[in-house]
């Protein structure tokens, strides 16, 4: 018999009442632990620093200060902070902008109850959650940013931090986008395990998040090995 796991800790924020606390409720019922919500985004940084979620579920839109300001004090304040955003705009420009500002994954409001309860639980284990035609744009705009020159502060390079031969096995399936789950059935190891090499390499390359180990992979060309 598994041992009882700790609910997962979630946030949600949106400026319209009605939305936010139904997503809460659809949380709350489905055994998450709803520990905040907020309307505007002076609040929802606030509140976010006093209760600690595991899962921000944010809103792009808001009053006070934008989601993606949010997503970028949030994620400087607590990087193993993860955040989801739920938004009414597929627009790319604003996918683009959520993903450089830290957030793990980006779902339309059109998605169903079931759709947002598996994000937010794939999304709490560092998966990268995008509605359907949204991942391939951000791999794309990576790509693209890592074929552009590189700024002048690579004259560390020599310094770079040696990773073991699972770890770089590990950050290349990252970079080609598969989930944490299907790296662990690729290699053969537990999900855990797939994590604990995420949070090494992440600590030994100084980065914060999945989204910046992807660009760092990218740019060094292991996502077409």
């Amino acid at each position: 018999m598994s041992e009882q796991r700790e609910p997962i800790r979630v946030m949600v924020v949106d400026d319209h009442p009605m939305w936010r606390d139904a997503v809460a409720r659809d949380l709350a019922e489905s055994g998450f632990d709803v520990v905040a919500t907020a309307g505007d985004g002076e609040q929802a940084v606030r509140r976010a620093k006093a209760a600690g979620p595991d899962v921000l579920v944010l809103d792009l839109n808001l009053p006070a200060k934008p989601g993606v300001q949010v997503c970028k004090e949030v994620v400087a304040a607590d990087p193993a902070l993860r955040v989801l955003v739920l938004s009414a705009s597929g627009e790319h420009a604003d996918v683009l902008e959520a993903v450089k500002s830290g957030a793990t994954g980006y779902l339309l409001k059109s998605a169903s109850t079931q759709e947002l309860l598996d994000a937010v639980r794939r999304t709490a284990v560092g998966d990268p959650v995008f509605t359907p035609g949204l991942a391939g744009l951000v791999l794309g705009e990576y790509r693209r940013l890592a074929a552009e020159p590189a700024p002048a502060a690579e004259s560390g390079a020599a310094d770079t931090p040696r990773l073991t031969d699972r770890e770089t096995e590990v950050l290349r399936l990252v970079a080609k986008g598969l989930s944490y789950k299907q790296i662990a059935e690729r290699l053969v190891i537990s999900h855990r395990t797939v994590q604990n090499h995420v949070q090494n390499t992440l600590g030994k390359l100084q980065l914060h998040n999945r989204v910046e180990l992807v660009r760092y992979a990218i740019e060094r060309g292991l996502d077409d090995e």
